[in-house]
């Protein structure tokens, strides 16, 4: 504090170079130029091509048809589905990844719609349940085991196993008890029909491939 009060201290901290004057001056003067920088900087690191962020058009590849949509690039395959094209088969319920009642099949393989973007699933084979569920005026052979199998309760979380379960059958078509217990492992109900589930898909697989396990 005497340091402070004492003006030959302040004399002496003048002659180190050091002053509240020139403190503020350097501030002032860096704040002036380091805005001016910025924008030249962010523009140096946007590599080409970059998409949005506002909304920009897209094509997918959806049950075999081509469909265009307006995304902006932080939009879900999920949202863009529903909210936009009304393929509504693919339930929005946990909306992280975990339930799979948004479960949809992208090159043939059982994805989350909820954890893909929209503008990544371009140029990409994806399926809905809307996509199979009915051929020729008949039911999928999941579709009617789940119906026969009483497997369905809401119906939520429906859907989702639907999709799983053909994905699973189409690389495992002789399945056991067992095996299709664990192959349904990232799809979860609410109601808790595991047994109606993996009985219809026992009985889907014998209505597909003549599998023999019960």
């Amino acid at each position: 504090m005497s340091e402070i009060l004492d003006p030959e201290n302040r004399e002496k901290r003048k002659g180190r170079g050091f002053s509240r004057r020139g403190f503020m001056q350097g501030i002032g003067v860096t704040g002036a130029v380091a805005p001016a920088l910025l924008p030249e900087q962010a523009q140096a690191q946007t590599p080409p091509g970059v998409m949005g962020p506002g909304a920009v058009a897209i094509t997918l590849n959806i049950n075999g048809k081509p469909m265009k949509a307006s995304v902006e690039p932080r939009e879900t395959l999920l949202d863009t589905l529903r909210n936009q094209l009304d393929i509504t088969g693919a339930k929005r319920v946990c909306d992280r990844g975990t339930c799979g009642a948004c479960s949809v099949l992208v090159n043939g393989k059982v994805s989350y719609a909820c954890s893909i973007l929209a503008i990544d699933a371009q140029g990409k084979q994806i399926t809905t349940i809307e996509g199979f569920a009915m051929s020729g005026g008949k039911p999928h052979a999941v579709v009617q085991a789940f119906v026969n199998n009483d497997a369905q309760q809401c119906g939520y979380c429906t859907p989702g196993f639907v999709v799983a379960s053909k994905a699973f059958l189409d690389h495992n078509p002789n399945p056991t008890y067992e095996q299709v217990k664990d192959g349904l492992g990232g799809n979860l109900c609410r109601c808790g029909t595991y047994v109606g589930v993996r009985k219809a898909v026992l009985e889907a697989a014998k209505m597909m491939k003549g599998g023999s396990n019960a």
